[in-house]
């Protein structure tokens, strides 16, 4: 709420560097819709990783660490828990799946947050969806001591300000403002320093995040996972927060560091989508190449021509074909059958050492 009551008082003095930073993340959100129609195949997959990234890293970052065989399959909707952990891992993934597959265009509001709540502790003893009763710290037990860092507000003022926050958050997006990104790491960063739950504040900040970006148009949170950027550089993330709550309470805080970092995460993030979209897609667009690199890259080991059809709709049916006739003749690939009904397969390199 604090950064949203004077909202020309929070944005002065923004640092040179940051707006290069937001026009390289602007550039990579302008060039998704591109990148859909050039790798469709490699977006599904990197969703998939991204999604089970984003909960097991978001989760560590707070000491919920759940074995990666075992955060595979509660990801794919397991619902056998051995631990708590695993519960709580549960929560996220349904949380996170209500995010991702939900109406982003809606404003924010408190019953929303208490929602999600709800969901990430719905497999650990229902406790979630509540407003805190109990005033809560935020701690560091750097060098083996407990250190007070920040003292949120009262529980008896928690309602209020958060609502408020909201509020305030949904007014400057409907009013523009300021710059999306900036909105957005603001509204993070009081939520944070508000910490309206008992337990769950840092997941909960997180997924608002992704939400607020995807709402924004920023998807980069659906290919690559931004928690695990955090999870990587926590130290970082711990620092700006703490640099930018300083004086939050007076509303002197400098939201500048906090901010800095989100936009360098996803200006990290989105330059990680690119590279994963240049070693996977020739940059000639020529279309031969983009089916060979396909077949070769990012199909199934065993594919039929349909499969290549959907994944390239902008490639023709004869293009295709001449492709895969001229990758079976150099012994890359090869069939089983004929026709449209075929079922292909890649030849390993160890296959063709033995066919020499």
């Amino acid at each position: 709420m604090r950064s949203f009551v004077d909202l020309d008082r929070s944005f002065t003095g923004q640092p040179r560097e940051l707006g290069a930073t937001l026009a390289r993340i602007d550039a990579g959100s302008g060039r998704e819709h591109e990148d859909l129609e050039r790798a469709p195949q490699l977006l599904r997959q990197l969703s998939g990783d991204a999604r089970v990234a984003s909960i097991t890293a978001s989760s560590a970052i707070e000491g919920v660490v759940v074995s990666d065989e075992r955060a595979g399959r509660i990801a794919e909707g397991s619902r056998r828990f051995r631990n708590r952990s695993e519960r709580e891992l549960a929560g996220h993934r349904d949380a996170t799946d209500a995010v991702a597959d939900g109406d982003v265009r809606e404003p924010l509001t408190v019953p929303y947050v208490l929602h999600l709540h709800r969901l990430l502790f719905q497999h650990a003893g229902g406790h979630g969806g509540r407003l805190k009763t109990d005033r809560n710290l935020i701690v560091s037990f750097e060098r083996g001591a407990r250190n007070v860092i920040f003292t949120p507000p009262e529980p008896r003022e928690t309602e209020f300000l958060l609502d408020e926050l909201l509020v305030r958050y949904e007014n400057a997006v409907r009013e523009e403002s300021a710059h999306p990104l900036l909105l957005v790491g603001a509204l993070v960063l009081d939520f944070l320093a508000i910490h309206p739950v008992a337990d769950g504040n840092g997941r909960l900040a997180r997924l608002l995040t992704m939400r607020e970006l995807l709402r924004h148009g920023y998807g980069v949170p659906r290919y690559i996972s931004v928690e695990q950027r955090i999870y990587e550089s926590k130290n970082s993330y711990y620092a700006s927060l703490r640099e930018s709550q300083r004086g939050w309470h007076e509303g002197e805080h400098d939201v500048w560091p906090w901010i800095s970092y989100l936009a360098t995460t996803l200006a990290g993030a989105y330059e990680e989508l690119e590279r994963h979209i240049a070693v996977s897609v020739p940059l000639s667009g020529n279309k031969q190449d983009l089916v060979g690199g396909y077949v070769m890259n990012q199909a199934p080991a065993r594919f039929r021509r349909r499969e290549i059809e959907r994944a390239l709709p902008e490639v023709s049916r004869a293009t295709i074909r001449l492709v895969l006739n001229r990758l079976r003749e150099e012994g890359l690939i090869e069939a089983d059958g004929a026709g449209p009904g075929a079922r292909w397969r890649r030849v390993e390199d160890g296959e063709r050492a033995a066919t020499r």
